[in-house]
């Protein structure tokens, strides 16, 4: 069995080996064997089913976003009969789990919601159930029952697990994007870079700035670098350490930062603060920033006559 996590728990998206997850679910080789018993009386009827599921998923609400193309509701409708019949069989190996995989892989793709998946999964278990009555002693109709049960929890762990982890790969690629576009740097001329930054500087972006500052600076090698922050709605202490914080760091890089944009609002809010901004440069325009920029890399800019 694999090693459990530091909180005791086994994730089901870690366990490879589909013989770990019949343990970790307690499905027996006697609940597989009620599960293919069962199958043998209902897998002729399997589509028969699926149809009564969809009568049901027809009237949901998320019905018409995911599944109103005709084409796409055929394609749907055989894989879950698919599904179904992959369930009754009472065999659970590598390509199973992949399976069940594939599905949560494929909900959290298109977005369906979890809850729409689960609801779903509890209309298939009641009509599958119903069904499994057929045939069947109350006694051993019981046992099918929770031999369906345990399976179905396997499954839908799998689907859970593998949603989860797509989803957040996803919302990470977007805070990532959403970071690089908040972050800018760009190389405005040979030596000198530039960042505007609008909105709120909190300590998780502050922290985003500097690491794409000191990454770019290291990448072109720049001498300066124009931090402008006349889109910033407030400075107060925390801003104003974390900008000192921001341009020390540029520094140490052989980078020298200079403040632009500094409004009179801001300049009289760091006066009444009573912020040490010690050495840092800065300007009240961009416009003076570029030319000190420029003086500073040795730059000279002539007007055409």
């Amino acid at each position: 069995m694999k090693e459990t996590s530091r909180t005791g728990i086994v994730s089901v998206a870690d366990i490879a080996d589909a013989g770990e997850l019949l343990d970790l679910y307690e499905v027996t080789s006697e609940d597989l064997s009620r599960i293919a018993a069962v199958g043998k009386r209902v897998m002729d009827d399997i589509p028969k089913h699926v149809d009564e599921f969809y009568v049901w998923m027809k009237d949901q609400a998320f019905f018409d976003e995911f599944f109103s193309d005709r084409k796409t509701l055929e394609r749907v409708q055989k894989m879950q009969a698919v599904y179904w019949r992959d369930f009754f069989t009472g065999v659970v190996d590598a390509a199973y789990v992949g399976k069940r995989r594939v599905i949560g892989e494929t909900h959290a793709r298109i977005g369906l919601p979890l809850q729409a998946y689960l609801a779903a999964m509890n209309v298939s278990f009641r009509i599958f159930t119903n069904a499994a009555a057929n045939g069947a002693t109350p006694k051993a109709y019981a046992a099918e029952v929770r031999s369906m049960t345990k399976l179905m929890h396997l499954d839908t762990a799998i689907v859970v697990e593998q949603f989860a982890k797509i989803t957040n790969q996803i919302i990470a690629r977007q805070g990532q994007a959403l970071i690089e576009m908040s972050t800018p740097v760009t190389a405005i001329w040979q030596g000198i870079l530039m960042l505007p930054i609008v909105g709120i500087i909190d300590s998780k972006r502050a922290m985003d700035i500097m690491n794409a500052m000191l990454a770019k600076i290291g990448e072109t090698r720049a001498r300066v670098i124009i931090l402008d922050i006349s889109g910033v709605g407030v400075v107060d202490t925390a801003v104003a350490n974390h900008l000192i914080k921001i341009t020390k760091a540029t520094r140490l890089m052989g980078c020298e930062c200079t403040i632009s944009g500094v409004s009179p609002a801001i300049a009289q809010t760091i006066v009444e603060l009573g912020i040490d901004v010690g050495n840092i440069s800065t300007t009240a325009t961009l416009r003076d920033a570029l030319e000190s920029a420029f003086r500073k890399t040795g730059v000279v800019l002539r007007e055409s006559s």
